[in-house]
């Protein structure tokens, strides 16, 4: 009986007819509109926070209110290349990296 599964499904195929062949373009058609799908909502908007992200750190200076991406609120001491120094309490200065700033915060009082 298990030799006879093979033959069985053989059988059971309908054959294929020249009338109802499909294009293999129109096989692709999916696939396509699934990665404009992703673009539009995955990748696109990831792309359109890193620049926001980028013009925040960019805009970073001596003074601003920053929150980092840890939770620590501080004063901008220093800016250097890739690093800002955040005054968090009277003489307690930290050195973070640019992108661990989550947010600035402008004071209108220096």
């Amino acid at each position: 009986m298990i030799q006879n599964i093979p033959l069985i499904l053989a059988q059971a195929a309908p054959a294929a007819s020249p009338e109802g062949q499909v294009s293999p373009l129109s096989n692709f058609v999916p696939l396509i509109a699934l990665l404009v799908l992703f673009y539009f909502l995955l990748i696109r908007p990831q792309q359109k926070r890193q620049r926001e992200h980028n013009a925040l750190i960019a805009a970073a200076k001596t003074g601003d209110e920053v929150v980092m991406s840890s939770g620590i609120h501080g004063i901008i001491a220093n800016v250097k290349e890739k690093s800002v120094i955040v005054k968090v309490a009277d003489n307690v200065k930290i050195e973070f990296d640019k992108t661990a700033i989550a947010q600035i915060v402008k004071s209108d009082a220096k």
